[in-house]
């Protein structure tokens, strides 16, 4: 990536929801804005998504592109330890695992977030939706 960079987790963005199949997980990536896709489009990539679930033994992982939704949708298979009648997880359908989607560290550019909003490495009270900081 370049210097002058924002890192921000992915949830600054986008939003995501995960479903299952069998001991396939899909875990969709919506961007917020417009703006947001390109960057979307280059970072979160197969193997990024490949690299947050190796701990879970994937064993292949398809990004498809849904432009005219902005979203990205990723297949990843062998992700559920078997699936929702064999896993012995707690979230055996994998709902959960959109959040570790949604944690992956993104790159963006100064000038593509409102200048009113308060981006710091660690953005755990931005309001992403909003536009703000909570400062509660």
């Amino acid at each position: 990536m370049t210097r002058n960079r924002i890192t921000v987790p992915l949830h600054a963005i986008a939003h995501g929801r995960a479903g299952d199949k069998g001991n396939r997980l899909n875990v969709n990536v919506i961007a917020y804005r417009p703006e947001f896709w390109p960057i979307l489009l280059e970072q979160v990539t197969e193997a990024s998504i490949a690299a947050l679930f190796a701990h879970r033994g994937v064993t292949r992982v398809v990004r498809y592109e849904l432009s005219k939704l902005q979203a990205l949708n990723f297949v990843i298979d062998d992700a559920l330890e078997g699936g929702v009648n064999s896993s012995l997880s707690l979230d055996t359908h994998g709902k959960t695992l959109s959040f570790l989607v949604l944690d992956l560290p993104v790159e963006l550019p100064p000038h593509i977030m409102p200048s009113d909003t308060a981006i710091r490495s660690n953005t755990s009270n931005l309001d992403p939706v909003m536009g703000g900081v909570d400062n509660e």
